[in-house]
């Protein structure tokens, strides 16, 4: 018999009509699926039947959204970005709609397991990491607050590759996400698009004329984003390339991550994907903007356009929709330049996410030039009047104009994508405060000093509903029970939490979530990976990117640390399951390498009778969203130990404080929010902060005298140097070592000792449960601040120019007139 779920209040009321209605509409979709493919059902046949059950909620608030947004017509919020980051759909919409509970009860009553169905589904996975992930977390809030917002991106036919863990090696493989199919998406080829390539420029008298060039077809899917009970469903449209007639798409369409990464010749093929999602977006904006309520005659004047559209740019990807937007208003509407490009700027808006320069995107002119040339002239000109203001401030500055430029000149002539967001656009943002700092007074100084109040911060967030309700149910309901629900949309009601610090059922019941969730992860890790896992250990984990600044170094010579003195014990040791996880770019030889240290390690140390349960090591394979979901709510110890000034934001930090784990870190990215939220004495803080990395750089980093004056990490070097974790091939690690001693830039040695120090007083908490759980009760507390609403109310209000409303749309079964009143309710606001 299948087990039963256990019932959580806010996840949406049971009634005997809902379930009723469910299991019949299930029963429908099954029926359909078994008569068109076969006799016997499978449980991904199951998991469709729900899917499409659900999705007839979905379905009827998604239209009622667009009829409401047509007669409101309010100022709508366009999010564009390469990746969203999805995960899983079904479980997040039944929450959403306030259905979970009626469809938990449904499936056990139809003798079925909603577990293993919801394990059926396949991962949208439609990013590499935290930008993808926040995007996603955004679209959850901008529904939630009751935006009218739509994200833009790529229907990649392949998302970000599975990783398998081939005898220590990460080994890529395809991820072919769409083999089963969607049910959550609906192709749109109404409205297709032609997106224009190649071609040369004609100056006529009418104008720049861009001519002779190819087409292809942007055919856009919309999936339905629901806000959190609200009735509203906004709208992710993705565009996949489709070939007209004429035109051979055999080489254009770019899915397979793997090869586009590791083959240099596919470079022009992902310019134009990205280059095709910019431009269709662009235009549909512009459709969409021209379309009025039945009655009014449609727009023709662009004045009010950006009072009617914001456009957001996450990150430099998007960066070509700011010379698309000025030839459709320059070539297409006939507008003049100065007015297109005052429209422009106040419409766009550009969010940064990364200081390290490697990471900040440029474009070969060269490319540019054959791609899209009539968009690099387009550029150059805004280079030109952009440069002109700049030599009338500071004359004779050569070395500012070079600076500054869009065009980079050294070597290979490139576009600077950061310098064009930043001039074509009316505000910019980091996502932290200490990254908001830093790039105003070091990356883009002389943008900020220039335009200081162009530059703000926008620290980032989580929404609540997937990183608590959804991942952890026991934590969700027992916070719900002391304090109310109003914080599933509220998450700043959690300092109420201080009121139980010292409430010792309070704290008992929290431990006991812990510990439910520990040995319900343990036992997946065990059948997964055969590695007997103590429950009772701390779970240490250290998920993320796969890169040299996040140190997965620097954990991996603690955990050689830990098993040295194990093997000569000098104090009593605090059992510790450390569990790392991550993906590496496969063209990064680096962190590849790092993986196969950390795995060779793990063998070494899982193996060894003499460490026994005192300590194991557990690389997560093909770490993704819904993994993810399974190992947040489990952790203990949260490993945020990237080197000070690196890390933009993070967000994993966050969702890790939220369910309840401590945190062990740098004072960098939000982790400087959080132990301001929280009281640093609530943190582990260890390590350089960014003006001591500073001063070392000024200095000069001598990793070899750290060598020398610790013997501990002497020890750890020489165990790698000496191929004590890979006998086979003693110079395995070199690259590594050479790295770690000769050109190591994020100064893994520098934070050596204090990280050893800083673990042993989490080891020195641990072992005293009631004093940690307290402690994790008031990040828990404090963890307010790091909801994606609260960053979403700051965009809306101080970006976009657009307020949230609590307003709940009317349901699908009120009659039509009900929209009405609400857009006018809106209008009143």
């Amino acid at each position: 018999m299948a087990e039963k779920r256990k019932q959580i209040s806010i996840r949406g009321i049971v009634g005997v009509e809902n379930v009723a209605e469910l299991k019949k509409g299930f029963n429908r979709h099954l029926h359909f699926t078994l008569v068109k493919d076969r006799n016997i059902a499978t449980p991904r046949d199951y998991y469709f039947a729900l899917a499409h059950t659900v999705r007839d909620h979905l379905v009827g608030r998604w239209i009622r959204t667009q009829q409401f947004y047509y007669e409101a017509d309010p100022k709508r919020v366009y999010y564009l970005s390469l990746e969203f980051y999805m995960g899983r759909t079904l479980q997040n919409t039944m929450i959403n709609l306030g259905l979970q509970n009626a469809c938990d009860e449904a499936i056990y009553q139809l003798g079925l397991d909603m577990e293993e169905l919801e394990e059926m589904e396949e991962d949208a996975g439609l990013g590499n990491g935290g930008l993808g992930r926040l995007a996603a977390c955004f679209l959850d809030s901008m529904a939630t607050l009751g935006l009218a917002a739509y994200g833009y991106g790529i229907r990649y036919e392949y998302g970000i590759f599975n990783q398998k863990i081939r005898d220590g090696w990460q080994v890529e493989e395809a991820d072919d996400w769409l083999r089963h199919g969607n049910p959550w998406e609906k192709a749109r080829p109404e409205y297709m698009l032609p997106v224009h390539f190649y071609g040369r420029v004609e100056e006529t008298r009418d104008g720049s004329k861009w001519v002779d060039t190819q087409v292809v077809l942007a055919m856009p899917y919309d999936t339905p984003i629901p806000g959190y009970m609200n009735n509203t469903v906004n709208t992710m449209r993705l565009w996949s390339a489709r070939a007209p007639n004429d035109f051979n798409l055999r080489d254009f369409n770019v899915g397979d991550y793997i090869q586009a990464v590791l083959d240099r010749n596919l470079a022009e093929n992902i310019s134009r994907i990205i280059v095709l999602y910019r431009i269709s977006t662009l235009q549909d904006i512009i459709r969409r903007f021209k379309t009025t309520k039945k009655g009014s005659p449609g727009r023709t004047s662009f004045e009010s356009f950006p009072d009617k559209v914001a456009v957001q740019l996450n990150d430099t990807h998007p960066a070509m929709a700011i010379p698309e937007l000025m030839r459709i208003f320059v070539d297409i509407e006939k507008l003049d330049w100065d007015t297109a490009w005052d429209l422009t700027r106040r419409t766009f808006a550009y969010t940064n996410h990364t200081v390290l320069p490697e990471a900040l995107e440029r474009w070969p002119v060269e490319l540019l030039e054959t791609l899209l040339p009539r968009h690099l002239q387009i550029i150059y000109q805004i280079n030109q009047v952009h440069l002109d203001r700049i030599a009338a401030l500071y004359p004779d500055d050569m070395d500012k104009l070079r600076k500054m430029s869009l065009i980079e000149e050294d070597g290979c002539k490139r576009v600077n994508m950061a310098h064009l967001c930043i001039v074509g656009s009316h505000a910019v943002n980091g996502v932290a405060e200490i990254h908001s700092n830093i790039i105003k007074t070091q990356v883009f100084r002389d943008f900020s000093d220039l335009e200081p109040e162009k530059f703000q911060n926008k620290t980032n967030g989580i929404t609540p509903r997937r990183w608590l309700l959804l991942c952890n149910p026991g934590l969700a309901e027992l916070i719900a029970e002391v304090i109310g629900e109003d914080y599933v949309k509220d998450l700043s009601q959690l300092e109420k939490l201080n009121d139980f610090v010292d409430d010792a059922a309070f704290i008992r019941d929290v431990s006991k979530v812990k510990q439910d969730n520990k040995v319900k992860f343990g036992q997946y890790l065990e059948k997964e990976y055969r590695v007997k896992i103590n429950p009772s250990s701390m779970f240490d984990v250290h998920v993320k990117r796969i890169h040299e600044y996040k140190r997965q170094l620097l954990n991996c010579l603690h955990i050689i640390t830990m098993y040295n003195r194990i093997k000569n014990p000098t104090a009593p040791f605090v059992p510790r399951t450390v569990i790392i996880g991550g993906k590496a770019a496969p063209g990064y030889h680096m962190a590849k390498m790092i993986i196969r240290l950390i795995t060779s390690v793990a063998d070494v140390v899982n193996n060894d009778p003499v460490v026994g349960n005192k300590l194991k090591v557990i690389y997560l394979e093909n770490y993704r969203v819904s993994l993810a979901e399974k190992v947040i709510p489990a952790t203990d110890l949260s490993e945020q130990i990237s080197t000070a000034g690196t890390e933009a934001s993070g967000t994993g930090n966050m969702k890790f404080m939220l369910n309840g784990a401590l945190t062990i870190g740098t004072m960098d990215g939000a982790n400087v929010e959080m132990a301001e939220e929280a009281g640093e004495e609530n943190l582990f803080i260890f390590g350089m902060r960014v003006e001591d990395v500073a001063e070392l750089d000024k200095k000069g980093y001598d990793a070899m005298s750290y060598y020398k004056k610790i013997p501990e990490l002497k020890q750890v070097m020489d165990q790698i140097t000496s191929g004590f974790f890979s006998p086979r091939n003693p110079d395995l690690f070199k690259d590594i070592t050479n790295m770690l001693f000769k050109y190591d830039r994020f100064k893994v040695f520098a934070d050596f000792e204090d990280y050893i120090k800083c673990q042993e007083k989490v080891s020195k908490l641990y072992q005293n449960p009631k004093e940690w759980t307290k402690m994790v009760i008031r990040n828990i507390a404090a963890t307010g601040k790091f909801s994606s609403d609260r960053t979403i109310t700051e965009y809306a209000t101080e970006v976009w120019g657009v307020e949230p409303t609590d307003l709940k749309i009317p349901p699908p079964n009120e009659p039509r007139e009900a929209i009405e009143e609400t857009a006018r309710a809106l209008k009143k606001m």
